[in-house]
């Protein structure tokens, strides 16, 4: 990680509570990140330019609050800012019993994200078009 940030290879975003960070998400170029199955490998070229939602974090004492949907539109707004065309995240769903760091499928669906694929037997893989 600390490569990465020496690097100036974008690795997330700090929520701030005041001034204290509160929330995390991990959002980065695709090919940032190990495969993560999506519809198409990355190393395949493609016109699109697509960014990964990977992995949230929200302080314990603000869960409930709408601080997902909050981090969710800002990690949107950013990758369009950075020239991203689809924003493709791996949520699963509440009774999952594992990865349930990379939020759930509804919090994608009323943001506009569409199901493209699966990513082994819990992770749905996402797609947001950022027009």
């Amino acid at each position: 990680m600390s490569k990465r940030v020496k690097g100036e290879v974008p690795i997330g975003l700090l929520g701030y509570l005041d001034d204290e960070p509160m929330a995390w998400c991990s959002i980065a170029p695709r090919e940032t990140f190990r495969r993560l199955g999506g519809p198409k490998d990355p190393s395949e070229p493609s016109a699109e330019w697509v960014w990964s939602l990977t992995c949230f974090f929200i302080d314990r004492r603000l869960r409930g609050e709408g601080v997902m949907h909050q981090l969710l539109d800002a990690a949107i707004h950013h990758a369009k800012a950075q020239g991203a065309t689809v924003l493709e995240a791996y949520p699963v769903d509440p009774d999952s019993p594992s990865y349930r760091f990379m939020g759930f499928v509804s919090t994608f669906v009323e943001a506009g994200f569409e199901e493209v694929g699966r990513a082994g037997t819990r992770r749905h893989v996402m797609r947001l078009a950022l027009d």
